[in-house]
């Protein structure tokens, strides 16, 4: 393949040359999600060197599983779910290396004021109230994808429900509920 032909191929074709053993499809979808991986889990991580080992490791496994990609879904949603659950691992890793006292330490001087700590516990209490307000199938949704941080293949799964049927609401509850919290600022 011409070098034009890589940068234009979807991913799910760039997934299945990767698959055959050509190495630079995988490097074009790399180099499609690097920066996108890597600022999520800079967010997550707090450390450059951190997010960047958890970047390595997160297209190790990509490429290591590959053959497990099912092209029925979005190459990205695929490559999120594996940077997240990597980063979970992490943390789980990370809290096994700590020490007893480690573990049950004051917290460190970036937490919450007290006064920061009620304004949160209010600001969740109104959002909680908001979600209230929303019918049951799309409250349901909004907690499993903003809070629990399922995929939308998982709350597909999980709720038995086609994929795009999953987007499409938790959209419309998305909008809902910012039309609840724009008409409760504003009344």
């Amino acid at each position: 393949m011409e070098i034009d032909d890589y940068i234009v191929a979807d991913d799910r074709r760039l997934a299945a040359l990767a698959l055959e053993g050509d190495d630079r499809a995988f490097a074009h979808l790399f180099n499609r999600y690097r920066d996108a991986i890597r600022q999520l889990l800079l967010q997550r991580a707090g450390s450059a060197d951190d997010a960047d080992d958890l970047l390595q490791e997160t297209f190790i496994k990509v490429y290591i599983h590959l053959d497990r990609y099912n092209p029925d879904y979005t190459f990205g949603q695929w490559l999120y779910t594996i940077a997240r659950n990597t980063f979970i691992d992490y943390v789980r890793r990370r809290s096994d290396d700590l020490s007893i006292d480690e573990r049950f330490a004051a917290p460190a001087s970036s937490a919450p004021t007290p006064e920061e700590s009620i304004i949160r516990l209010q600001q969740r209490a109104q959002i909680e109230r908001y979600l209230d307000l929303l019918p049951p199938h799309y409250r349901e949704l909004v907690t499993l994808r903003l809070f629990d941080e399922y995929s939308y293949e998982e709350i597909a799964e999980r709720l038995g429900l086609p994929i795009g049927t999953v987007k499409t609401r938790i959209h419309r509850a998305r909008e809902q509920l910012c039309r609840l919290i724009r008409s409760g600022e504003n009344g």
